[in-house]
């Protein structure tokens, strides 16, 4: 008996691994023989999903803007959205590389017979798939634990705001330009589950670029904004009548801040919390 047990274990540890196909947000299928122990990310929520999933060891390099966890920070950089580094990456010799859809280098990586998976949340929908996708791809079980942590950081964030702040209307710039944060981005999401209202109509899109008489039409009763696209912003015309410069209800984030909210990803709960603590303290009388 002790034999054959013996022979089932080897057996066991001798298989190959079961073959993974993933489906990305493009419609490619790639297949993975083995969970993927050389890992590139070129988009920082997909940097900081692969490493809540407890698998930032095997990154062996990111895009230049992943900076969190602080570990990624001793990796190799591999630039940005204009000016990908095929060649270094290539060096690296990924078995796997993580792209946004967006991404004008996936094909020549593909070219040269990388494994390539594009994906892009934008929504809260989004992410919780996303999380399963490279979960999946990660070998990696039960990502969804990490969605229920963003649920209930989220909700907490949402019972700390006071009645006073719910229904408020608010203008999030997102970035220098005067684009927005639309109803139904994952920014936009946030707001609605904090009670808060949003002056950007849901058929804009995710994150359209608004006319600066719009803003002033809608007359938000605040606004968030980064600390760079907070320059001039209450001396652009007309804009000294909209409520919320009136009141002084402007919160302006910090750079740290604004990477937490604009990455769909393991730190939306923080996203949640650095809003509602905006809407807590400029709601007050």
């Amino acid at each position: 008996m002790l034999k054959h047990l013996f022979l089932s274990l080897l057996l066991a540890c001798t298989l190959p691994a079961r073959a993974i196909d993933i489906r990305d947000d493009l419609g490619h299928t790639t297949t993975l023989a083995a969970p993927p122990q050389r890992i590139v990310s070129l988009l920082p929520s997909l940097t900081e999903t692969v490493c809540e999933l407890g698998a930032c060891a095997r990154l062996v390099g990111v895009d230049r803007y992943s900076n969190f966890p602080a570990s990624v920070n001793a990796l190799p950089k591999l630039g940005g959205m204009d000016d990908t580094n095929v060649e270094l990456i290539a060096s690296l010799k990924p078995d796997v590389v993580f792209v946004a859809v967006s991404s004008r280098v996936a094909d020549r990586l593909r070219g040269l017979g990388m494994k390539v998976i594009a994906l892009e949340p934008r929504s809260y929908r989004d992410v919780q798939r996303v999380l399963d996708t490279i979960g999946l791809a990660l070998g990696v079980p039960d990502a969804q634990r990490v969605w229920r942590y963003i649920e209930a950081g989220v909700a907490a964030a949402a019972a700390s705001v006071p009645a006073q702040a719910r229904g408020l209307r608010v203008y999030y710039e997102v970035a220098p330009g005067l684009y927005a944060a639309g109803t139904v981005s994952f920014m936009g999401e946030t707001l609605t589950r904090l009670g808060a209202g949003n002056i950007i109509p849901p058929d804009l899109g995710p994150f359209p670029k608004i006319n600066p008489e719009f803003v002033v039409k809608a007359n938000p009763a605040l606004i968030m904004v980064g600390a760079r696209g907070a320059q001039g912003l209450t001396e652009r015309p007309g804009w000294h009548s909209i409520d919320a410069v009136r009141r002084g209800r402007i919160c302006i984030f910090k750079p740290e801040e604004g990477d937490i909210l604009a990455r769909p990803g393991p730190r939306m709960a923080e996203a949640a919390q650095i809003m509602a603590k905006c809407l807590r303290e400029k709601a007050a009388p």
